[in-house]
């Protein structure tokens, strides 16, 4: 596996240049990262001319376009094209975001798409989230109860208590929080990052769950929590428009409560 951690504004060499070649005025173009770890070489940012009179509006449909009718060797992830899967989170224009939910027509001159920042890279646009999704699994993300459910209804909650979880339940874990984290990127082996730790909070609170003090105790931890120092780059890099920062300064003062 490529283990490449380029932030999104690093320096790569140019590589290939995919010119229009037909009548089109409306011409866009599009700085792409690439790196094939098959050809053992240094990664490259080619570039294309996309007629947008004739593609999307997002720059997941020019990507799209590009790999249909310019390039096929291009990888990157997508799914739902409706912003809730989170497959086709990358850097674009600087800024961690979702390629479906991103106007090529935000962008002034070239649209720059690099990777997410810091993370291993597969091939491209695609980078390894391996990590990330085991440690979101750490945190042991499903409803634990000791008491058996009601025989003749779900387990039932307030309005209040649903609120509660509301806007944490809605985290695509598209990763755009985490690596927009510096404190994961420089720790992303042993702190969990903002994305997993949004997830915990969002089953500490649940009303339903009863392993609270089991969930505070495995975060106690000078890495996987007390990692985070309050940048806030994750609540700003949120697609969602979540606040993962909040969600972690919640979870600190329900420790700081059980001390005393």
């Amino acid at each position: 596996m490529a283990q490449f951690r380029l932030p999104a504004n690093s320096r790569v060499k140019s590589g290939k240049t995919y010119p229009d070649v037909g009548q089109a005025k409306n011409i866009k173009k599009f700085l792409i990262y690439r790196f094939n770890p098959d050809l053992k070489e240094n990664p490259t940012l080619d570039t294309y001319e996309v007629d947008m009179d004739s593609c999307g509006p997002m720059v997941l449909d020019a990507l799209i376009k590009i790999k249909n009718e310019i390039d096929s060797t291009l990888a990157f992830r997508r799914s739902c094209r409706e912003g809730i899967c989170g497959s086709c989170a990358m850097n674009i224009d600087g800024v961690n975001t979702l390629a479906c939910l991103k106007p090529v027509n935000e962008v002034k001159g070239s649209v720059k798409v690099y990777p997410l920042p810091h993370m291993p890279v597969v091939k491209d646009l695609v980078p390894d989230l391996t990590n990330f999704y085991a440690q979101y699994a750490s945190i042991k993300p499903w409803l634990e109860s000791k008491t058996p459910p009601p025989p003749d209804h779900e387990r039932l909650q307030s309005k209040e208590d649903q609120e509660k979880i509301d806007k944490p339940s809605a985290c695509i874990m598209c990763a755009c929080c985490s690596t927009a984290c510096p404190s994961y990127w420089w720790n992303s082996d042993r702190y969990l990052g903002p994305a997993a730790l949004l997830q915990a909070y969002r089953w500490i609170v649940d009303s339903r769950d009863e392993s609270t003090g089991e969930r505070l105790d495995s975060l106690e931890d000078p890495f996987r929590l007390y990692r985070c120092h309050t940048i806030l780059n994750c609540t700003q890099a949120c697609p969602k428009d979540l606040n993962p920062a909040k969600a972690i300064t919640e979870i600190k003062k329900l420790i700081a409560h059980r001390r005393h």
